[in-house]
């Protein structure tokens, strides 16, 4: 059992199961890699929780946030464009951990990246649907209030959950069942769809920018770091800076754990790394290139927002439309609003097409039921099952969760596959060194290193609930895969193979 707990799966085993008819289309350019990677970055991160980690974290301090949390995600990013180079087939860092970790690992990491996906998607789809709202508002156009958000909420002044009066988010679940609608359909018109929707939100951004620059008042700016430049603590207890009611850590570097959320979709771009059309050369350039745009914008919107209103004033629902409200402009509002809506909604679809490449990867281990998630549509050439139920899943979420929990919950489990990755490329290259590495991490060993620190500086920049969730959330994933994919794993009929070869070549000797 220990041996085939922490079996390392040979790269040449992941390089022959992309030859075959489960193997999936390969339509994705360098372009539409960087589409996907930069329609799943901007959306709810910047749109929606800039105002949180301004108003409750951060004040205009939250520009640094954006530096800070951006370094952290560079130095993953490299470590995936290794990786993704190295092995260009579905997984993201569950494949990676599998070569490098071994079997294990690899499951904690699968299971870990479910809760990136699936939970951010859902907090995502909040973002979406407060946007949708703002925007009939204007129209003086309004949803029952039962349904319009989740049942309860986190408020910082009280330090706990508090009743919200509300019933569902019913937008939030509608826009999740069109998304899914359309990834069933197939990767190519899923990408078509989510450039357009790029094309639209990067404009909004530079408006925001440019428009937004004229109504800056440089007095809102002052304090600059109201709750001071860090916001560190351990599973409760604060070790530097200050902390809210509920002990909840407040500073520069708790607003950038907060914010981590802004960045999260940049690996969303290795998960396609089997649908690149040449995976060595695009999907490292995909990877990098979407993050770098994302950090610039992201800066400029975060100076713009808290130059126009003042930090403690911003609407943590819709910050951005609703700032240009507060200026007078009620017409960029409508753009802003109607801008976001879209854009958030191309993050939902990014990241549920993710989910289900990650599921597809698993059950291909046997980790997880094939003729579930290992189904691919005869026709669209898409994984349809898992696609349909992580629909459900994500809608279900997204209907009674409120935005602050799930963002949380997804910062700590990204975070904590970050520091996986940093890590395998470490062992990698030990224990592979000559492999072919068409991108190499630069500055070895220091990047992967520097990677293993910020986003563990972040992890304790979060409030210790979210490190309980984590383990409960690991702690289920623990009896799945003894309960079930440890006695379906591929890798166990591998080594069992093996040892039959193994043997027979002993008695013939």
């Amino acid at each position: 059992m220990g041996n085939q707990l922490f079996a390392r799966k040979p790269l040449a085993l992941l390089l022959e199961e992309m030859r075959g008819e489960q193997r999936l289309r390969r339509v994705l350019g360098p372009v539409q890699l960087t589409s996907l990677g930069v329609g799943a970055i901007i959306g709810t991160g910047i749109f929606v929780l800039a105002g949180e980690a301004a108003r409750d974290k951060a004040g205009p301090a939250v520009m640094l946030s954006f530096v800070v949390s951006g370094l952290a995600c560079l130095f993953a990013a490299l470590c995936y464009a290794e990786f993704a180079s190295m092995v260009p087939v579905a997984g993201s860092a569950y494949t990676y951990a599998y070569a490098t970790l071994g079997e294990l690992f690899a499951w904690i990491i699968g299971w870990d990246l479910i809760l990136e996906y699936a939970v951010s998607a859902a907090g995502i789809a909040h973002g979406a649907s407060h946007y949708f709202q703002d925007l009939i508002s204007i129209f003086n156009v309004h949803l029952p209030a039962v349904l319009t958000d989740a049942p309860f909420d986190y408020d910082p002044a009280l330090g706990k959950l508090v009743a919200t009066g509300k019933l569902l988010d019913l937008p939030a679940m509608v826009i999740v069942a069109m998304v899914t609608v359309i990834l069933v359909i197939g990767i190519k018109e899923s990408a078509r769809f989510n450039t357009a929707m790029v094309i639209l939100k990067v404009l909004i951004v530079l408006f925001v920018i440019v428009v937004g620059a004229f109504y800056i008042n440089p007095a809102n700016w002052k304090p600059f770091a109201p709750y001071g430049l860090t916001g560190i603590n351990f599973f409760g207890k604060t070790l530097f800076g200050q902390a809210d009611g509920g002990g909840q850590p407040l500073g520069m570097l708790a607003g950038a754990a907060v914010i981590f959320f802004a960045y999260i979709g940049f690996d969303s771009v290795s998960t396609h790394a089997e649908e690149a059309k040449h995976p060595q050369r695009d999907v490292p350039t995909g990877i990098i290139a979407s993050l770098v745009i994302c950090t610039v914008l992201y800066m400029g919107v975060g100076a713009v927002l808290t130059g126009m209103v003042p930090y403690h004033q911003l609407d943590i629902n819709a910050p951005v439309s609703d700032a240009f409200r507060q200026v007078g402009l009620r017409w960029a509002q409508f753009l802003v609003a109607f801008g976001a809506l879209a854009g958030i909604t191309s993050v939902v679809l990014v990241t549920m097409l993710s989910q289900a490449r990650i599921l597809l990867a698993m059950a291909r281990d046997g980790m997880l039921p094939p003729k579930f998630f290992a189904a691919i549509h005869e026709r669209f050439r898409t994984p349809w099952k898992g696609t349909i139920l992580t629909g459900i899943f994500v809608g279900a979420l997204s209907a009674v969760l409120p935005l602050r929990i799930l963002s949380g919950l997804v910062n700590i489990g990204t975070l904590f596959a970050f520091v996986i990755v940093c890590a395998a490329v470490l062992i990698m290259r030990r224990k592979y060194p000559d492999t072919e590495r068409p991108f190499r991490v630069p500055l070895m060993p220091l990047t992967p290193i520097l990677g293993i620190a910020t986003c563990l500086l972040l992890m304790f920049s979060l409030p210790a609930d979210n490190w309980y969730r984590l383990i409960i959330w690991l702690l289920i994933g623990f009896a799945i895969y003894f309960g079930y994919s440890r006695h379906h794993s591929v890798m166990k009929r591998y080594q069992a193979a093996a040892a039959i070869a193994e043997a027979e070549e002993v008695s013939q000797r």
